[in-house]
């Protein structure tokens, strides 16, 4: 028998939730995805410790004040480690754009031209490289322009169903929902109890999106990710792509147990209506969903605070 991460493989493409380049190379997923807490701890590794320097030197020759120039440091050194992972996957990985930008749809346009520019200059085209973007009504609107650009782009901290669907309405390439911090909020506000992953409010919702989509036509990919167990994992076997932990893989690859298949294109249907979203619709939908809102507000919160900490490790480098 083999693996459920082998049987997973052969559903569902997997993406490495992590920045750790031994971790890629042991498990080898189609792609590879980072964040601000990623990248702060990848800084900590023996192993980055010359791309680190390697980008305070560029930042430096690059000019500005000191603002600037952490900024510029920053995004090189996420290229820089986003060229590491490219040597050992086949597919993207994804970069984010700072979070303190996350309602300025023109100063996340402007980073993100930034960040492939700095990409294409490393020798990577574009087609390997997803800009990672926080799911506000600012950020998908700035991932509808860089879409038309050519430059993919993945929805990130995408808790609700208003997101959801503004994001396939705005093209986006790929979408985030954390399973896991959906289950974390439930937990945190209800006496709610699991019978099994069936049960799952997180697993629920990317079923629900998983579901509109395919019943729709949109072509944007669900990424389902934050996963909590190896049983959310198995209960959307079948999802477009999976971003799991190197915990969560080992637990998998040492499971041969058999692992169904759960969702699939042919079978996936919808009596929900096809919405058209408007900024006004979107904040009462979002505002309408407790979870939705506190996750998201919660996430940009977090990305920011791990980019400070990632800014004053490199100060004192």
């Amino acid at each position: 028998m083999t693996s459920k991460l082998d049987q997973l493989r052969t559903m569902t493409e997997v993406v490495a939730d992590t920045g750790d380049i031994e971790a890629i190379r042991r498990f080898k997923p189609i792609d590879a995805t980072t964040n601000p807490s990623l990248l702060l701890k990848a800084s900590a590794l023996p192993h980055y410790a010359e791309l680190m320097q390697r980008a305070r030197e560029w930042a430096a020759g690059q000019g500005g004040d000191e603002a600037q120039q952490l900024a510029n440091c920053c995004d090189r050194f996420a290229v820089d480690v986003g060229r590491e992972i490219l040597a050992l996957i086949p597919g993207r990985v994804s970069t984010e754009v700072d979070a303190r930008l996350s309602f300025d749809s023109n100063a996340t346009l402007e980073r993100a031209r930034r960040l492939i520019g700095l990409y294409e200059a490393s020798g990577i085209s574009r087609d390997r490289v997803l800009i990672k973007i926080a799911s506000t009504w600012e950020g998908i609107r700035a991932a509808a322009e860089l879409e038309r650009e050519g430059i993919n782009c993945n929805l990130t901290l995408l808790f609700g169903f208003d997101q959801a669907v503004a994001c396939a309405d705005a093209g986006a390439y790929l979408i985030s929902p954390f399973v896991g911090r959906i289950l974390d909020w439930h937990k945190a506000h209800s006496d709610l109890t699991l019978a099994s992953a069936e049960d799952d409010p997180g697993v629920q919702s990317v079923r629900r999106i998983y579901a509109y989509y395919k019943h729709y036509g949109y072509n944007t990919v669900v990424m389902g990710a934050s996963f909590r167990n190896t049983g959310e994992i198995e209960a959307l076997a079948g999802c477009d792509r999976l971003s799991i932990s190197p915990a969560l893989l080992e637990d998998m690859a040492q499971d041969e147990g058999h692992l169904p298949r759960r969702l699939s294109p042919e079978t996936a249907g919808t009596e929900e209506p096809r919405i058209v979203p408007t900024a006004s619709s979107f904040r009462l939908g979002l505002n309408a969903d407790a979870m939705a809102t506190e996750k998201l507000a919660e996430g940009i919160r977090n990305f920011i605070a791990d980019q400070l900490k990632l800014e004053k490790v490199i100060s004192q480098t």
